[in-house]
């Protein structure tokens, strides 16, 4: 009896062990694989959320830098057209200051005394002894001023006049061809002088000149009694 009592608890031993083996093995075998996934991807997943997370703050930080470098352009590009019209402004006050030093003074006879005329028609007088000719504006070979730019000018004008019985001394102001203004003598013996003078507004390449009306005669000498003078009062 004592026998098969300790025959039956080893059988029951043996089915114990034998049971908890098999159910170990049947966990393992049903456990899904997809168990130990996270386990094994889910450092992965992490370090490509915080690469994830560096990247957005590394482009967040290149976008302000864009948008400083953005106005700082912009505020350079103000600053470039401003010198640019500052610039310009130089050159052009240059221009106009340039241009306002306009003006000559010329006597008839370039040595001598004498008169010129008369003439069967109005002459183009040539004023050849040069007082002054700052700009170069009147040329004495071609009888003409020839304005610079447009502006307004002043001109005077002197004529000698040698008496005589029948003749006077008449100059005229021409502009672009066109009679502007006279000055008169006319006196049987001794000496006169004659002047005038208009202020013109001229267009750049308007030409103005000094004629002899026909049939009259002008006297210079070296003391210079008759002249021809003008200059620019100011551009416009």
């Amino acid at each position: 009896m004592e026998r098969v009592s300790v025959l039956c608890l080893f059988l029951l031993l043996c089915f114990l062990s034998g049971a908890e083996l098999q159910h170990k093995e049947i966990i393992e075998q049903d456990e899904p694989e997809s168990v130990n996934v996270p386990k094994q991807t889910q450092p992965f997943h992490s370090d490509l959320d915080a690469v994830l997370r560096e990247m957005k703050t590394a482009l967040a930080e290149h976008r302000v830098k864009i948008d400083m470098l953005q106005t700082l352009n912009q505020e350079q590009a103000t600053k470039l057209r401003v010198l640019e019209l500052k610039a310009s402004e130089v050159d052009t006050l240059k221009i106009q200051q340039q241009a306002g030093q306009v003006a000559f003074s010329a006597s008839l006879l370039a040595s001598g005394s004498g008169n010129v005329g008369p003439f069967n028609t109005h002459k183009t007088l040539v004023f050849k002894y040069i007082f002054s000719n700052i700009g170069n504006a009147y040329n004495p070979s071609t009888e003409f001023f020839t304005a610079p730019v447009r502006g307004a000018y002043h001109f005077e004008f002197h004529a000698g006049a040698i008496g005589h019985p029948s003749r006077g001394s008449v100059a005229a102001l021409v502009k672009n061809g066109r009679h502007i203004c006279n000055a008169y003598e006319h006196q049987s013996n001794g000496f006169g002088t004659s002047a005038n003078g208009a202020t013109l507004l001229l267009e750049a390449r308007d030409v103005v000149s000094l004629h002899l009306w026909q049939g009259t005669i002008i006297h210079d000498s070296q003391n210079h009694h008759s002249t021809f003078t003008g200059f620019l009062l100011f551009p416009l």
